[in-house]
């Protein structure tokens, strides 16, 4: 959450003449409700039912594709292990500092830290990341979200993709 997934996520799409998909808006526009509006109608475990379903969408009905997730995506089901049997996937890391910094910028609402102050924003970072490592830890490839060089992450991805025999993958 925050980390900039979409962002590089696009940026790699272009850099790899790849589309582009990222699972929320998939969601959004599919089931025409906004994430934080359905999390405050449906809950949690309804989203991730139907979210996986995105993903398997997604993986099963497009190829030569860069799939951005949401931050819990790979943490439900076995969506980690789908992703990484489909593709490249990349785990883009960020220091809580700055996570929680660009979570209090962004215009977009997070149904988690609804009403939050930024002193338990913090302490809800530091669990959450603890809770995901190791699904984010299962990545192919581990990049620091700060100072992603796109560019660089491209050439990666095509080495490891050639020297394994898969396309291009998700950015998760």
């Amino acid at each position: 959450m925050g980390a900039g997934k979409t962002t590089v996520g696009r940026k790699l799409a272009r850099k790899l003449d790849h589309d582009f998909y990222d699972t929320d808006h998939v969601f959004e526009e599919k089931f025409r409700y906004t994430i934080y509006n359905f999390f405050e109608h449906f809950g949690e475990d309804m989203f991730r039912k139907l979210e996986y379903g995105v993903l398997q969408d997604l993986i099963r009905n497009t190829s030569d594709v860069v799939i951005s997730t949401g931050g819990g995506t790979p943490c439900f089901y076995d969506n980690m292990d789908i992703m990484n049997r489909s593709g490249i996937t990349v785990y883009l890391t960020m220091h809580k500092s700055s996570l929680k910094q660009r979570l209090i910028r962004s215009k977009r609402p997070r149904p988690a830290l609804k009403g939050m102050s930024e002193e338990h924003m913090e302490k809800y970072i530091d669990e959450l990341l603890d809770r995901r490592e190791s699904y984010y830890s299962l990545a192919r490839i581990t990049v620091k979200g700060e100072n992603c060089n796109v560019d660089d992450l491209c050439r990666e991805i095509v080495d490891l993709g050639n020297a394994n025999g898969h396309k291009a993958g998700g950015v998760g």
